[in-house]
């Protein structure tokens, strides 16, 4: 077995795990608006951090990409005119793809 297969199964292991400590939490402590207001922003915070690292790096460095953040942008545009997520992707990626196809860098 390779290191990268070890590696696949303890992070399968680990997201198990997680998962099941979240359905083990008591009632009392999600009762508790501080606690279920914290619950509902994590989620949030994680993808938004998620996705500025995704659109603004490369490697180690900050790459400032133009037509990526056109695709963010348009992304975010899609998502504010509540459109489908599977379409909100497809408008980001068409973006993203269409100005690297005029030349856009």
């Amino acid at each position: 077995m390779t290191g990268t297969w070890i590696a696949v199964l303890a992070t399968a292991g680990g997201c198990y795990a997680l998962k099941l400590a979240g359905l083990t939490v008591p009632r009392r402590l999600l009762g508790n608006a501080r606690m279920r207001r914290f619950a509902e922003l994590v989620p949030v915070a994680l993808l938004a951090a998620l996705i500025a690292v995704q659109a603004a790096t490369s490697g180690q460095s900050l790459v400032l990409d133009p037509a990526r953040l056109a695709g963010l942008a348009a992304a975010v545009l899609a998502l504010a005119l509540r459109a489908p997520f599977l379409l909100v992707i497809v408008v980001a990626a068409g973006t993203a793809a269409g100005l690297r196809a005029l030349g856009v860098a």
